[in-house]
């Protein structure tokens, strides 16, 4: 069964490298493994893929050995632990904003004793079998040791409670929305409302007194450096759209310089 490349980098105090991915793009998953990143945030809550397309980019993700981070669009239950048994090495969840729903994400992902996932052993997860025959033992340690659960802070709601979400067992991470949490600071009340500033503070104090990782979503190569000296392990740079505009300009440009135009 495949370990986690950014489980290791965490756990030995180094810095996470992940891409984003929107659109079914096996190639992206393959450049973005031969340039040395650690994972891919593959992103289903703003993109839509049928469960076939998505099982087939998660064979890619084993077989170019680069860790899937999946961003749920749902809180189904066995749906969420689907995407661990189809490949996935961890789950981001958009939108947590109360202590009682990140308690029941950890139930629903991670099995006992920490949670209350269902166990088969048949995905690839477990080598389709190959790796449960014996016992399925072996994926319940495998799947506790090697896959990791997000939650994404991006309402005051969430940053209101971010202390006791910090503090749930099973929970690895927590990752700041910054936009999300952009648009709905503006309209709080002005003694409540928090700076991205604040709130990277607040995120960092909350994990570092619980023993989680945590990041956020730069805009700029600026703001990606201000999180890494605060200390940001988990930095997502790279978005396939992104780099398609950047690359369609660069060659348009290039292409019309040589025609003159």
């Amino acid at each position: 069964m495949r370990k986690s490349k950014i489980l290791a980098k965490l756990r030995a105090g180094q810095p996470v490298k992940m891409a984003m991915l929107g659109h079914f793009v096996p190639g992206f998953v393959a450049y973005a493994a031969h340039l040395g990143y650690d994972g891919i945030w593959l992103d289903l809550e703003h993109r839509p893929m049928d469960a076939r397309e998505i099982q087939a980019l998660l064979a890619f993700f084993h077989l170019y050995d680069i860790d899937c981070v999946l961003r749920t669009p749902t809180r189904e239950k066995a749906q969420l632990y689907r995407y661990l048994e189809d490949g996935a090495t961890g789950l981001i969840v958009p939108h947590v904003s109360d202590v009682q729903s990140a308690r029941e994400l950890v139930a629903k992902t991670k099995f006992p004793p920490l949670g209350d996932r269902g166990l088969e052993g048949r995905g690839l997860e477990g080598n389709f079998g190959l790796d449960t025959r014996q016992t399925r033992e072996v994926l319940v340690e495998h799947a506790l040791r090697e896959t990791f659960l997000v939650v994404q802070i991006e309402t005051p709601e969430g940053l209101a409670v971010v202390e006791q979400i910090a503090a749930l067992p099973g929970l690895d991470a927590l990752y700041v929305g910054p936009s999300d949490l952009s648009v709905r600071m503006k309209h709080q009340p002005p003694a409540a409302q928090s700076d991205l500033a604040q709130t990277f503070a607040r995120v960092k104090a909350a994990c570092d007194a619980n023993g989680k990782w945590w990041g956020s979503l730069p805009r700029s190569v600026d703001e990606a450096r201000q999180l890494r000296a605060l200390g940001a392990q988990i930095m997502v740079w790279g978005t396939d759209l992104t780099l398609l505009l950047n690359g369609l300009q660069q060659a348009s440009i290039e292409l019309d310089n040589v025609l003159g135009v």
